[in-house]
């Protein structure tokens, strides 16, 4: 049983939060409802988590003598001891295998995708992850993919708008995640080559930075891209309000989104943590605004409102 729950602790499922980029096009292309489309998200969400566990596995399994200096990082299971590093590799590699067979039960070219995801991943953990800002743009590239093929396999077409967007939210939070590492290891930290070379002002300006593009990509998508209203009441309150006029729905997120993208920067900025995706799940106001967020787009696509 002990060893049961390090395996689980092992394959960071609070990490599978990230391969909900998968269901992007599903919600954003209309296709939520259809059980064909979200049965193929469903199974390539699954997918993604078993491998991106099985990159986590072999990066601690890589990283176990680093991670023995971390404050924090040394109670993983491997750096522990919890997990013998012969298990650790036998588990990885049934997790590696697992995602891989039922990728190539979804499609070929989805797995082609997953793959060049895994051998991006073993390349971060081999080295690539201690060269500045390539680091960066290696973990940006992996939700980039997770998006790509979420919409690859229901055949949909996301604007140039939402890509920019997805590019823009995944550097915010690749930055993000560095930010918050030398925020809590310090500037030169041992546990990471490449913290070596960042300074805290330069990540806080790169957070600056993609977080600025995040939110205005988003707007552009809403303002370009919205479905067109369908109810009278809508088409009533459009022709009070030309500014808002029929085809620009989800611009009332902006706000949300905005709110989010500021509330994430205090709270890495404030040094209390290294790992962003827990941030994502615990702190109440980020919930709320994600859970409001997502609740006017599915009322917005799905709930009647647009033709």
């Amino acid at each position: 049983m002990r060893l049961s729950i390090a395996l689980l602790r092992l394959s960071r499922p609070v990490h599978w939060v990230k391969n909900l980029g998968v269901f992007a096009a599903l919600l954003l292309s209309g296709s939520l409802l259809s059980p064909e489309s979200a049965i193929a998200v469903i199974e390539a969400f699954i997918a993604f988590n078993l491998i991106t566990s099985a990159t986590y596995v072999f990066n601690d399994i890589m990283d176990s003598d680093r991670d023995r200096l971390h404050p924090t990082k040394k109670n993983r299971p491997v750096a522990s001891g919890l997990v013998p590093k012969h298990i650790a590799i036998i588990y990885c590699t049934v997790l590696v295998v697992t995602g891989l067979t039922l990728s190539a039960l979804i499609s070929q070219f989805f797995t082609l995708l997953v793959l060049i995801y895994l051998f991006m991943q073993l390349g971060y953990s081999l080295g690539l992850k201690n060269i500045s800002v390539l680091d960066i743009m290696i973990i940006a590239t992996g939700f980039v993919i997770r998006v790509y093929a979420g919409a690859y396999i229901i055949d949909a077409h996301l604007s140039v708008w939402f890509h920019l967007c997805v590019i823009a939210t995944s550097l915010f939070l690749a930055s993000g995640k560095r930010r918050a590492e030398i925020g809590v290891v310090g500037e030169g930290g041992k546990t990471r080559a490449s913290l070596q070379k960042y300074t805290k002002e330069t990540l806080s300006s790169f957070v600056s930075m993609f977080g600025t593009a995040s939110w205005i990509s988003w707007s552009l998508f809403t303002f370009y891209e919205s479905p067109k209203a369908g109810t009278p009441l809508v088409l009533f309150l459009s022709e009070i309000s030309r500014a808002t006029t029929i085809s620009k729905l989800l611009m009332v997120t902006i706000p949300i989104t905005i709110f989010g993208i500021m509330r994430y920067q205090l709270l890495i900025f404030e040094e209390k943590t290294e790992a962003p995706e827990k941030v994502l799940l615990k702190d109440p106001l980020l919930l709320i605004s994600g859970i409001a967020w997502l609740l006017i787009v599915v009322i917005i696509y799905y709930g009647g409102l647009s033709a």
